[in-house]
């Protein structure tokens, strides 16, 4: 009977925890279907078909996707389309795909 405090006062924190678990869970999914725009040039998980057109994006540093990124959305970096692509995305979102994609083993 001595151990049912410790086991309540696990059992609390444990159900404390559970919001900010399942926040972060809903976060990764909501970054995952962003990135999931990118696969049908980029490839699956941004890793692109050897030989292709298209660069593969994973594995790439946050710093430079977000540069390019960002200089896709201003027009200042030229393309055939990730101008308009990159104009869809906020500044947050674009962060958070370039850690996702620098995340990813190339």
């Amino acid at each position: 009977m001595q151990n049912k405090p410790i086991q309540l006062a696990a059992l609390a924190a444990l159900l404390a925890a559970l919001p900010a678990a399942q926040a972060q869970d809903a976060n990764a999914l909501y970054v995952r279907s962003l990135a999931a725009n990118c696969s049908n040039c980029h490839g699956t998980h941004g890793r692109a078909i050897d030989g292709g057109v298209v660069p593969g994006i994973a594995g790439m540093p946050a710093p430079y996707m977000v540069n390019q990124m960002k200089g896709f959305k201003t027009g200042t970096r030229q393309a055939a389309v990730m101008h308009q692509i990159a104009k869809g995305y906020s500044d947050a979102q674009i962060e958070q795909l370039a850690a996702y994609f620098a995340a990813q083993s190339k």
